[in-house]
């Protein structure tokens, strides 16, 4: 992971039907998710093929909903201190959605939006860095991580200053799309870890996707369909011989996938 502030330390999915969502995924990505757990908090741990975490899966109960909560992929962002950092995203027209707060054992937590409106967590794990590192995050292919994050913004310009200016990330040369625009890749600690870019007119609010890797896009796709996905893009080749893959799970969440052909 390296240096905390900036990097992509977990990703965790909103849904109304954990148990359908483990069937899901655990088919498309390879991952393990695991069973209800005991007590009330129905939140279960996704697991990599190797054994390892990319993140959570959390019920969307009706009162969540009642409050404009919707099935969907949100990703953490790590800094060495969530007040701090929740302080500085308001200042620079961002807003903060859920307040900080701590969770015994794991650390503190905070539900923002940047000035686009783009929901994100900001996240200080305990223990602290060097007590031991996320694995939700593989630059190279690698099942069943996280592997590329794309915000479309409502306003790339706006959107590049802020996560720069917020979390210390670097601006490789970009890719231009023609018509599309500009497609401004964005690093940390020197490794490209996604990409910003202009939200295409179909698209009704500026959003990150996470794209998790898997071994094969044709049997993901094959995985998509078979278990009641649909797909909405894809899939597409990108630059560096990789394809990718936009859909909608069952119960409603956008997903990303990232694989070779």
């Amino acid at each position: 992971m390296g240096t905390l502030q900036g990097s992509w330390i977990w990703y965790e999915l909103m849904t109304p039907d954990p148990d359908g969502s483990k069937v899901f995924y655990d088919a498309v990505v390879g991952w393990n998710i695991d069973a209800k757990p005991t007590g009330e908090m129905d939140y279960r741990m996704i697991v990599h093929p190797d054994g390892s975490l990319t993140g959570g899966v959390m019920r969307l109960t009706p009162d969540m909903a009642d409050h404009g909560a919707h099935p969907c992929w949100l990703g953490y962002i790590g800094v060495d201190d969530v007040d701090a950092s929740v302080a500085a995203i308001t200042a620079s027209g961002g807003k903060s959605l859920l307040p900080a707060f701590d969770i015994p054992g794991t650390g503190r937590v905070a539900m923002v939006s940047d000035p686009g409106g783009a929901p994100f967590y900001v996240m200080t794990p305990n223990p602290p860095p060097g007590g031991g590192e996320s694995t939700a995050f593989a630059a190279l292919p690698n099942p069943g991580h996280g592997g590329w994050n794309e915000l479309m913004a409502g306003d790339a310009v706006t959107a590049i200053a802020f996560y720069t200016g917020q979390f210390g990330w670097t601006l490789p040369e970009p890719m231009d799309m023609g018509e599309m625009g500009t497609y401004q890749f964005i690093a940390h600690d020197g490794v490209r870890v996604g990409a910003i870019m202009p939200k295409l007119p179909q698209v009704p609010l500026s959003a990150w996707s996470h794209y998790f890797w898997v071994p094969s896009i044709e049997a993901a796709l094959a995985a998509v369909i078979a278990n009641g996905g649909q797909v909405i893009n894809g899939p597409m080749e990108v630059p560096g011989g990789l394809w990718t893959l936009q859909g909608i799970d069952p119960q409603g969440a956008m997903f990303s996938l990232v694989g070779s052909k």
